[in-house]
């Protein structure tokens, strides 16, 4: 595994310093974690973003919804 240096305000290594009491085998896994769930956050927001950007366009785009709606004929409900 890389390793990576990087520096922390206070609370935050005393945070670290706590890895057990939040069930971490040592600080490293407790970053690690907290890097996958940001990464998620980050990714779902992402997302958000661009499903806002595409109903946006769908609401203001006629000519999108009546493609959407005859491409949809005949599907079941």
């Amino acid at each position: 595994m890389q390793q990576a240096k990087f520096s922390c305000k206070e609370y935050q290594v005393e945070f670290l310093n706590n890895f057990k009491d939040y069930g971490f085998k040592d600080k490293s896994a407790l970053i690690r974690e907290s890097l996958d769930l940001l990464r998620e956050k980050l990714e779902a927001q992402k997302l958000r973003e661009s499903a806002d950007l595409y109903a946006e366009t769908y609401r203001e785009d006629s000519e999108l919804k009546a493609l959407t709606a005859a491409a949809a004929r005949g599907w079941p409900e």
